[in-house]
């Protein structure tokens, strides 16, 4: 009996431990492929866990989860936005992760307070000027331009999209919704132009001469300057003075699905996506910032200089995101 025990013991056990090294994890990503399975194949390579993928938009990804519910497939949301991610959370579709590893990785304003989702990149959204029209020294915050200064020389993205209703849910956390309502509409009154449907066709406006600045995501800044680095462009970080918040920051994110099937999997993969291997990765496919503040950013985007960033939780972005979308409305951001 020992001798059985010796020699077939372990073969039971390996038969036990490898179904569980070696479970499928389902993600539903509102990334694009390119920017998720360089990050995946690194994981698969390292570990043999197979990682099967569904690319969609936010929007979709969430109605499915919904829909499907008990019987859907997925371990791991990853989507953009902290709003999104605090509205798949309050829809029910995500669960609670109780993981050390995670909480010691990611800060506890880029992840949610009850640990359904977390934070794995991050973008700051900030002025950009024309270097030719705009000195920086005539910047400052993000409320000054709403200053008559700014009459005519500013250009912004739709409100439509789900990045400009964080920022103006942020402000609202701040600065109370009076005071944001007042921000925006001076925005609304300085506009050049009608607003553009992407942040890329901003920058390009601001570049062309037909406004001096804008707002935008900075990897978008990145992605432009790299295909034409004369353009006459720069970044500013507003709002670093004493009091006046920070810099406004998101995240793309994940949270494991309610219904996980393979759940300590998936957090697993969770895990070594907030690890410094992913990070680094992560943040350099698309010249976002790490979530994790032990890894140091791409070298072209730590040239673009050091920021302190707005400490609010980004629970907030999706709270008061109701609100924005009202406000906005109301103050004429199309």
């Amino acid at each position: 009996m020992k001798r059985f025990c010796r020699f077939v013991l372990p073969w039971v056990l390996v038969a036990v431990v490898l179904p569980a090294q070696a479970a499928e994890v389902v993600v539903y990503s509102a990334r694009k492929e390119h920017l998720i399975k360089p990050l995946f194949d690194a994981y698969t390579e390292k570990t043999g866990v197979r990682i099967r993928y569904i690319t969609d938009k936010a929007g979709p990804l969430l109605a499915r989860l919904k829909a499907e519910g008990r019987r859907s497939p997925a371990d791991l949301l990853l989507t953009v936005d902290a709003g999104n991610l605090w509205h798949a959370a309050e829809e029910g579709v995500l669960q609670p992760v109780g993981s050390a590893v995670l909480k010691r990785n990611i800060p506890a304003h880029l992840r949610d307070p009850l640990d359904r989702w977390f934070g794995l990149s991050v973008r700051a959204r900030t002025i950009v000027y024309n270097t030719r029209k705009v000195s920086p020294g005539e910047l400052s915050t993000y409320e000054a331009l709403a200053d008559p200064k700014w009459k005519g020389r500013l250009c912004l993205r739709t409100s439509k999209k789900v990045y400009n209703q964080s920022l103006v849910a942020m402000l609202i956390a701040r600065l109370g919704e009076a005071r944001a309502e007042e921000i925006v509409r001076g925005w609304v009154a300085n506009l050049a132009v009608p607003p553009f449907s992407s942040d890329t066709k901003a920058l390009q406006a601001v570049a062309a001469g037909q406004c001096d600045l804008t707002i935008v995501n900075t990897y978008y800044f990145g992605r432009l300057l790299k295909k034409h680095p004369d353009l006459p462009l720069a970044i500013f970080w507003p709002n670093q003075g004493e009091g006046e918040g920070g810099v406004h920051v998101n995240v793309s994110g994940a949270g494991v699905t309610a219904h996980s099937r393979h759940r300590d999997a998936a957090v697993s993969l969770l895990e070594w996506l907030s690890g410094p291997e992913a990070q680094g990765l992560f943040a350099r496919l698309n010249l976002e910032y790490p979530a994790n503040p032990a890894v140091k950013p791409d070298p072209v985007v730590a040239a673009w200089g050091t920021f302190r960033a707005d400490p609010t939780n980004l629970a907030k972005a999706g709270e008061l995101q109701a609100k924005a979308v009202m406000l906005m409305d109301r103050a004429g951001w199309r």
